[in-house]
């Protein structure tokens, strides 16, 4: 084990609810005595997303999360890419083929030993499930020998390791498999191995006791799924809960106020955004996409809605991307004279209710969004607010997150309120890729928007390795969509972590 990866091991406990954990939280906390339900050596999770199966294509997250399984690669703290069931990896000259070095010593939970022959089997099949690896240009999967995989490519791919770290490229072993690739019972490698599941709403796991060392310090732990943010934040003030995340910003005041618990803030790589429909004849013109931009007031929604001041977004990509965020990008300012300027340019005209109308049409659009995140029906009924005063009238409908891709899909989506991740994989540029890289964009990305400009930088990102090229190129992505806002910023993402006080 690398230095890097034992301190990584040793992170708090607010990382846990943070996009790609790896091997940090379960393994670093210590529990106090006072438990919920009299077991001092349980630790008890509760979040809002539910699971369907042991999947890992559709619900590794989980998994990875309560520690039953890794991957090959995993991510440090400063989104290095660092070891994880592999201890080292190569690339050939040409960039077609890469050497992976498993770990000695590796158990999966029914007591087989992790080989190259193993992990060959959990890649090829997570070739047909996973959303990464499908869109990668894989050749082969192979055991060049009992320690050593090897994959080939159809053609260089910078972005493999950055890849092989997300959840649905899960190492399970063999005999969790069915004859058609389906995971029935998910057996891992991971510190803590399933012990109850009932899905779509409770996890249990407990300590592998032939998990390699560090040993976990934790029994037993549980994930319980909680729709309502309020009965979350109720849990934990309670005592019926140790950890809770993902929490309504109403719940913070209290939360922060009660003696037996402490309240966690963390900026992890996920931006709350307005995802658009270009083709839509009121939002076509980019003049009409920015005055929507400049109707918004980024810093009374981050202080005074969600009481998170100084997470603004100027710009799509967070802060710690620094390759693809530009460093000289100017924060947008709420401008209301200058966006009604430009929705003027294009023929609007303000009615007698104060709607914009033009062509005998009323400037009307639906603004979807989720209750899977609480904070975004309150942000949008903010930001339904900020653009009635430059006279668009924004009707919230309020659906589960599926709605939005099958908006994409079928064209009726107008404008979506979401929160997206660009951190799954480490390195953005397969998220970038799928929601910008043309076709019109992609689910949670762009919509019937194309700009044929970034198209050779995002395929050169995916051969480079030199960092200033593949800085230069990213850059350049970044100010088209700065630019031109298929999609608009609007704040990055503070997670918060509700914890007990037994917890250490």
């Amino acid at each position: 084990m690398t230095d890097q990866h034992a301190q990584h091991r040793t992170a708090g406990v607010a990382r846990w609810a943070a996009p790609r954990l790896g091997m940090s939280a379960l393994l670093a906390l210590c529990l106090a005595a006072c438990a919920p339900g009299g077991d001092p050596g349980h630790l008890a999770i509760a979040g809002p997303f539910e699971f369907t199966s042991q999947e890992p294509g559709r619900d590794g997250y989980l998994f990875t999360r309560m520690q039953v399984a890794e991957t090959l690669v995993d991510i440090a703290e400063d989104g290095r890419l660092i070891p994880g069931l592999a201890r080292a990896w190569q690339a050939t000259e040409d960039g077609r083929s890469w050497r992976f070095e498993l770990r000695g010593g590796v158990r999966f939970h029914d007591g087989t030993i992790l080989d190259a022959e193993a992990a060959a089997k959990a890649l090829t099949i997570a070739r047909t499930r996973s959303v990464v690896l499908r869109n990668a240009p894989l050749a082969a999967v192979t055991a060049e020998d009992a320690d050593t995989l090897r994959i080939d490519l159809t053609r260089p791919f910078a972005l493999l390791p950055a890849a092989l770290t997300h959840f649905s490229t899960l190492i399970a072993a063999p005999a969790s498999y069915r004859a058609d690739g389906y995971v029935e019972s998910l057996l891992g490698t991971g510190p803590y191995r399933i012990a109850e599941i009932d899905p779509p709403h409770r996890l249990v796991v407990e300590r592998f006791p032939d998990y390699r060392e560090p040993a976990p310090s934790i029994r037993r732990a549980s994930y319980l799924t909680g729709h309502r943010a309020e009965s979350r934040t109720l849990q934990v003030l309670s005592g019926q809960t140790d950890l809770v995340y993902t929490l309504d910003p109403s719940s913070l005041d209290p939360l922060r106020r009660s003696p037996g618990v402490s309240v966690h803030e963390r900026l992890i790589p996920r931006t709350l955004q307005l995802k658009l429909n270009a083709g839509h004849p009121f939002l076509d013109d980019v003049r009409a996409r920015r005055a929507l931009s400049l109707a918004l007031d980024r810093g009374g929604l981050a202080e005074r809605v969600l009481r998170t001041p100084g997470t603004e977004a100027e710009q799509l990509l967070p802060p710690m991307f620094e390759a693809w965020h530009l460093p000289d990008a100017r924060a947008v300012q709420q401008d209301l004279p200058t966006a009604r300027g430009l929705l003027a340019e294009l023929g609007w005209r303000r009615g007698a209710d104060g709607v914009l109308v033009r062509d005998g049409r009323r400037f009307e659009l639906e603004l979807m969004t989720y209750a899977d995140r609480p904070e975004l029906v309150v942000l949008a009924t903010a930001i339904q607010a900020q653009w009635r005063a430059v006279g668009v009238d924004a009707r919230i409908a309020v659906e589960n997150s599926g709605s939005i891709p099958l908006g994409h899909a079928n064209g009726t989506l107008e404008t979506a309120l979401m929160a997206r991740n660009y951190g799954t994989i480490g390195d953005p540029l397969g998220i970038v890729r799928a929601d910008f890289g043309g076709d019109g964009g992609g689910d949670w990305g762009a919509m019937n928007w194309d700009n044929t400009a970034i198209l050779p930088q995002l395929a050169a990102l995916e051969t480079e390795t030199d960092p200033a090229r593949r800085r230069a190129h990213a850059r350049a992505v970044s100010r088209v969509l700065r630019d031109e806002l298929p999609v608009i910023p609007v704040l990055y993402y503070v997670q918060h972590t509700a914890v007990a006080e037994r917890v250490r």
